[in-house]
């Protein structure tokens, strides 16, 4: 902690310059940074999934649980107008979750898209609340029910969502052993999890089984692990070097950065700085915001 607060001033004023990421650079990792072209929608790897997708994808999950969220809120014609103008700007990695109650909207909005150019990830919740049943079946179950909502023979990720606990590797072993099984029968091509805490993310890079992980990330520290970017973005390069597909959430803070344009500008350098987050989603409310995006991530491109 302390080693950021003294570099505090420094820290601020890269991130004006865009090369705050430098402070967390270290040679051991800087080999593995990827070479972007200045596409805000170019095939990146999520680690060693398998699974190739686009660099900007699109999350669902804004406000959301109990199986609702924005887009189950608003008016459906709108939502799947959302999804569709998404889909036709390029985007193709499309974030979900049981816990957002969008696999229906999508579903109806996927009869429009090509399946085979999207990457579908869905969330399994295992913890109390957050979904209105108190029963949680096992995974295969799950997923079978994911698959009749989206409309779908596969699913691309299905994740364990919300992972707050040192021990989950332990803790929910049946259910990735499960998970592991669909894998190996092609209903999913790959699993992980979403991850809550810092303990539950060091356990990620322990954990054979994990194929791609959600992160929280933005440096401002805003709804992340720790306070400290320092701290969550050594336990990512980590996790990038042990061959993780690193998927990057929260960068506008849980919605809380989202009227600061220059913090916007200044988390989108700062990520796709890094070199150790492969995907990175946003929560889009409405045509503009995606389209200002768009426009945001290419002069990050650039500027980078």
């Amino acid at each position: 902690m302390s080693k950021f607060q003294l570099n505090r001033r420094k820290f601020l004023a890269a991130l004006g310059m865009g090369t705050a990421h430098v402070m967390f650079s270290n040679p051991l990792y800087a080999r593995t940074y990827p070479s972007r072209s200045l596409n805000p929608f170019q095939l990146v790897n999520l680690g060693k999934s398998g699974i190739k997708t686009t660099l900007l994808g699109m999350g669902t999950g804004v406000h959301a649980t109990n199986r609702t969220s924005f887009l189950t809120r608003q008016d459906k014609t709108s939502s799947i107008d959302l999804l569709l103008h998404a889909y036709e700007k390029g985007i193709r990695y499309f974030d979900l979750a049981d816990t957002y109650g969008t696999h229906g909207l999508f579903a109806e909005a996927m009869s429009k898209m090509k399946r085979e150019e999207l990457t579908i990830t869905t969330k399994i919740w295992t913890r109390s609340g957050g979904i209105p049943e108190k029963e949680r079946p096992n995974a295969d179950l799950v997923v079978d029910r994911f698959r009749k909502e989206l409309k779908t023979d596969y699913i691309d990720l299905v994740q364990i969502h919300c992972m707050v606990d040192e021990d989950w590797t332990e803790t929910l072993k049946p259910q990735m052993e499960i998970l592991s099984k669909l894998k190996d029968q092609g209903i999913i091509k790959a699993h992980g999890v979403s991850v809550h805490s810092l303990d539950a993310m060091k356990a990620v890079v322990k954990s054979p089984w994990v194929d791609v992980l959600h992160a929280r990330i933005n440096p401002y520290g805003i709804a992340m692990d720790k306070p400290d970017p320092q701290e969550v973005v050594e336990v990512i390069q980590q996790l990038h070097q042990a061959g993780k597909g690193v998927i990057g959430m929260k960068l506008v803070g849980n919605g809380k950065l989202r009227d600061d344009s220059e913090k916007i500008d200044n988390t989108l350098r700062f990520v796709l700085g890094l070199g150790c987050v492969d995907n990175m989603i946003i929560g889009f409310e409405n045509k503009e915001q995606i389209d200002n995006y768009i426009l945001r991530v290419e002069k990050a491109l650039k500027e980078l």
